[in-house]
């Protein structure tokens, strides 16, 4: 891999730009990290509205028709269906993996194989969700697991 920066002091904002003969498993991880990087978002915590650094979504989910998005130390609540959170999201890195449910990629620590092809993901912050067989083989794909 090829690294080349450009400082011009005449630019008003920076540029990245990707060459590559192939979009590979790893660039796509490399995209996701820079599209992360500057992604803030609203969510609720109680009555109170806090700004959430994308970064430091770990998932995701649907309960009772409530959106909860959870970090490493707490969770809040989004106005927003799943559904609109993957749309937002699925660029940077998140993976839908059931029906009630996203994770951001980079979170998974360990994959383990369950019955009927479902998947058992273990997230940085220890917490266990189950992958859908529907989903199981694009999360596989996805970190280059297949």
């Amino acid at each position: 891999m090829k690294i080349t920066i450009n400082i011009d002091d005449k630019l008003t904002e920076t540029q990245i730009h990707i060459s590559s003969p192939a979009l590979s498993a790893e660039l796509e991880k490399m995209i996701a990290a820079l599209r992360i990087y500057d992604q803030q978002m609203v969510v609720f915590k109680g009555e109170e509205s806090v700004i959430l650094e994308v970064a430091q979504i770990v998932y995701v989910e649907s309960v009772d028709r409530k959106t909860f998005v959870y970090t490493r130390n707490n969770f809040y609540e989004t106005k927003l269906r799943l559904y609109e959170m993957e749309e937002q999201l699925c660029q940077s890195g998140f993976l839908r993996t059931s029906k009630s449910c996203l994770v951001q990629l980079k979170q998974i620590r360990t994959l383990k194989t369950e019955l009927n092809r479902k998947l058992r993901v273990t997230l940085e912050n220890g917490e266990q969700l189950m992958v859908s067989r529907q989903y199981a083989d694009e999360l596989k794909r996805r970190l280059g697991v297949m």
